[in-house]
């Protein structure tokens, strides 16, 4: 067993036998739906999210892990581990670094450290594959740590919200940007800087803003010797499949996945967004 236990949040969204493949722990976040709350990953999943969605009138709420929950997690893997390595979506849009590093402060006799990935969804997950990889291979602490350390030069991610009421209703737009932007059909391309997410550029149609996307990707991808591509979707699969198969062809030296915006990161930017993130391996 490794002496260091990788722990990060639900919205990774690193599939569950993966999960379990690698030894990650995996402490879920809350989609509350009027008085229902529901652990994403664990009460409620994806499909089932998305289908709730269309049944009701008012959008649903999102919060962090209880602090309790996280030194919950940290005593029981404190037994068998003298590290623990957790990695949290951005500060900037979560407080769930936050909790965990409060609750890291309540756990004695194991050293704890709490990395922000200042991302979020499958592109944090490949910060998460790469300290579990290495920490099966007996790596100590403070090597994964500057693994993930020199990662976030090479991580990027670039999506578009299908479906603009939902970033009006989280402060992304306002009223008259919601208005118009609907009626001009605007797909904003975002990103994440300084932690938060922001609009990188404002795109007519989703054609335009998806060309937008791969021409950013193929600036590092016809350079790099080997790059891992993840193509990211709300609810709508089939989308992400014709993407990630023109990836496949374009870059053969790529590993090109599938993942999806769930429940918590679905809640803000709604059905049809879609994303590609990507990781350059030095």
């Amino acid at each position: 067993m490794s002496k260091v236990a990788i722990v990060t949040d639900s919205t990774s969204y690193i599939p569950e036998e993966l999960r379990k493949q690698y030894g990650i722990t995996m402490v879920p976040l809350n989609v509350v739906f009027g008085d229902e709350t529901f652990k994403e990953e664990e009460d409620i999943t994806t499909e089932e999210f998305y289908a709730k969605m269309k049944e009701t009138e008012k959008l649903p709420t999102t919060s962090q892990p209880s602090i309790g929950l996280f030194e919950e997690t940290f005593q029981e893997l404190s037994r068998d581990h003298e590290d623990i390595i957790v990695i949290t979506l951005s500060s900037g849009i979560s407080g769930t670094y936050q909790t965990a590093v409060a609750a890291a402060n309540m756990v004695e006799n194991t050293n704890i450290h709490i990395f922000d990935s200042e991302i979020s969804c499958m592109v944090q997950g490949f910060y998460v594959m790469e300290a579990a990889k290495l920490a099966q291979t007996g790596a100590d602490a403070k090597t994964i740590k500057k693994k993930l350390e020199d990662m976030k030069s090479h991580v990027y991610a670039y999506f578009m919200a299908d479906d603009l009421s939902h970033l009006h209703r989280g402060g992304r737009l306002n009223g008259a940007q919601l208005f118009i932007g609907s009626m001009l059909q605007i797909k904003p391309v975002l990103h994440f800087e300084d932690q938060k997410i922001v609009p990188y550029e404002k795109v007519r149609t989703e054609k335009k803003a998806v060309a937008k996307i791969k021409a950013l990707l193929d600036e590092h991808a016809k350079s790099a010797q080997t790059i891992s591509i993840t193509v990211i979707h709300g609810n709508a699969p089939e989308k992400a499949e014709t993407i990630a198969e023109e990836l496949r062809e374009k870059y053969p030296q790529a590993d090109v996945y599938i993942s999806h915006f769930g429940p918590v990161i679905g809640t803000h930017l709604g059905e049809g967004s879609v994303g590609i993130g990507w990781c350059k391996h030095s």
